[in-house]
């Protein structure tokens, strides 16, 4: 079972992820792609990365604008599942440009 991070450790992982933001109990990432389809792209890959490691953000898609938030909902909170995650979707948006 994951461990809920305390504040003092999500703040240091925020610190690797440029970018994330806290919102309450998730990590937070708005990201503007160069176009619909390449938002769709980081999508799909990032469905990819969730289904194998059966850990999944929330998504909103606006047209080319990407919303990720990662929380362990089971755990209330954000735990290394959810850093681990973000760090490969900000892979995969920086691969998209």
């Amino acid at each position: 079972m994951p461990q809920l991070l305390d504040d003092d450790a999500v703040t240091a992982a925020l610190r690797e992820l440029p970018g994330w933001t806290r919102e309450g109990d998730a990590l937070v990432l708005v990201a503007v792609l160069p176009s619909f389809p390449a938002a769709i792209t980081v999508v799909d890959r990032v469905a990819e990365i969730a289904e194998d490691r059966d850990h999944h953000p929330d998504i909103d898609i606006r047209w080319r604008t990407l919303t990720f938030r990662c929380s362990t909902h089971s755990e209330g909170g954000i735990t290394d599942l959810d850093t681990a995650l973000a760090a490969s979707i900000s892979e995969q948006v920086s691969a998209a440009g």
